[in-house]
């Protein structure tokens, strides 16, 4: 069943290709795949927990490698987010006027691509799924994106493809590590021999695999790709790169990185916090600089990636799910706040602070909506994004140290307390300088979002508020998987 989740877009993208009507095609292979995913979510069996809807057929035998596929709470959290926000970005796409069908079979295939790393268990097929959805992705920039579309998009692929590199060489090593007659891909089988204490724990390999999923995340320093990235895509392809396929690599270390290199990992935990400081501090008062919408919340989806940080680098309960909840929530914030910024670029065809203002009275329901989104980033109480922070808070917070002083985790914790601060400076200044104050006399017959398109935001905003009020559905989901991470407590 789960190879349909990733045939559906797939073959939905040839028909499109060749002729099928574009974006009823791919919204149809959607919603199908959302209700698909539905199905998984219910029919998941919590008590059992674990890898579920497993199938595996070898491919080369002895290398350890076959096309593996299976689901646990982690990856069923990463199924919903990549289809509600596949159902949301190809809902909301503006009218295309130039190769419509090679727009939807993009968007179709950076889904595919996300939902078959999601489910893989062979880190071949995990990798190289990613690598498929990233090609769609530069096509989405370079022919579709604005501004200085060329530029972004080769600046992407370079730093993308160098990311993607050292993570192949860090997995390569890792496989190479370990002893002859025990080598294989199967990622179960390698979080078994993890736990016999059969994987050498090798400082190095860690590192690679670090900073690998660190550039495909955007940690800092490697972010400079994403804000030029994200500000200069189309608005689906924007919504569904910084929304999911970004999560790649946080879904990665959780999946891969802690589970098989455990001592390794805690001893590049002081480098990853000063990292995600960067991402917190200097990112944050970049996003303050900026003087675009689309500019402010790429620079803010680089920013958030540090609290994500925080949690994955706790190494206890309550930050690895507080991280994994994050990811999950905030997938739907950046995405909610994408679409509605390329709907008032189409608008306006602008998307400068200095032209825009008093777009509320026009366009009031996406004047509130991106309210709440706004809310929702800031992490106001009732989002998810509030739930999942405070536990990434306290789950840091959690790492005492000796007698009366600080530990390490704690000071950076007061660190990340002030992104809080920065947050919500540069996404209360976004909305005043767009839906707020002073019209200009040309915005006055702008159309709000019409009935049609509003279900693609407010099936997100539900999300993010059911996610909000009921954190702990989410939660009895990733917990299973975090208590598996050697050293979670």
């Amino acid at each position: 069943m789960l190879n349909l989740l990733i045939a559906i877009p797939i073959v939905a993208a040839i028909a499109v290709a060749v002729g099928a009507p574009a974006k009823k095609s791919a919204l149809a292979a959607a919603v199908a795949n959302l209700a698909l995913t539905f199905w998984f979510l219910f029919g998941y069996d919590h008590a059992a927990s674990g890898f579920q809807f497993r199938s595996s057929a070898p491919i080369v035998p002895d290398w350890g490698l076959s096309y593996s596929l299976g689901v646990d709470g982690l990856g069923l959290l990463m199924l919903l987010l990549t289809a509600l926000v596949t159902v949301a970005a190809i809902w909301i796409a503006p009218k295309v006027e130039k190769r419509e069908g090679l727009y939807y079979a993009s968007l179709l295939l950076i889904s595919a691509g996300a939902t078959g790393a999601f489910v893989s268990l062979d880190l071949f097929f995990f990798y190289a799924f990613h690598e498929l959805a990233l090609i769609p992705t530069f096509l989405m920039i370079g022919i579709w994106g604005s501004g200085d579309r060329a530029t972004a998009a080769w600046k992407a692929t370079i730093y993308l493809a160098v990311g993607s590199i050292v993570l192949l060489v860090g997995l390569l090593a890792l496989y190479l590590s370990i002893a002859a007659p025990s080598r294989t891909f199967d990622i179960v089988q390698l979080q078994a021999l993890a736990a016999q204490g059969a994987i050498p724990q090798l400082s190095w390999v860690y590192l690679l695999l670090l900073i690998g999923f660190g550039v495909l995340i955007s940690l800092f320093p490697f972010h400079s790709w994403a804000p030029d990235a994200y500000a200069c895509a189309p608005a689906p392809a924007a919504m569904l790169h910084a929304g999911v396929l970004k999560k790649f690599g946080l879904y990665g270390l959780l999946r891969v990185a802690l589970p098989l290199l455990p001592e390794a990992a805690q001893g590049w935990t002081s480098l990853l916090l000063v990292l995600l400081v960067g991402n917190i501090l200097f990112i944050g008062l970049a996003t303050i600089a900026q003087k675009e919408l689309d500019r402010t919340i790429a620079y803010s989806s680089v920013m958030h990636m540090g609290y994500i940080f925080l949690g994955i680098a706790s190494l206890n309960i309550l930050g690895l799910s507080g991280a994994a909840l994050l990811i999950f929530s905030h997938g739907l914030s950046v995405a909610v706040l994408f679409a509605i910024s390329g709907k008032v670029r189409e608008r306006t065809g602008t998307l400068e602070y200095a032209r825009l203002g008093g777009l509320a009275k026009p366009m009031p329901f996406l004047g509130f909506t991106f309210g709440l989104a706004t809310f929702a980033s800031i992490g106001l109480p009732g989002f998810g994004n509030f739930a999942s922070e405070i536990l990434v808070f306290f789950g840091a917070f959690r790492h005492a140290g000796e007698g009366l002083s600080f530990s390490p985790f704690q000071i950076t914790t007061i660190i990340a307390l002030w992104g809080v601060v920065i947050s919500a400076v540069y996404m209360l200044r976004a909305y005043r300088a767009t839906f707020l104050g002073e019209i200009n006399e040309r915005w006055k017959a702008l159309p709000d979002l019409s009935c049609a398109l509003r279900p693609a935001v407010i099936v997100l905003l539900a999300a993010l508020l059911v996610a909000g009020f009921r954190p702990q559905m989410f939660v009895n989901l990733v917990t299973p998987v975090v208590k598996t991470l050697t050293a979670a407590k």
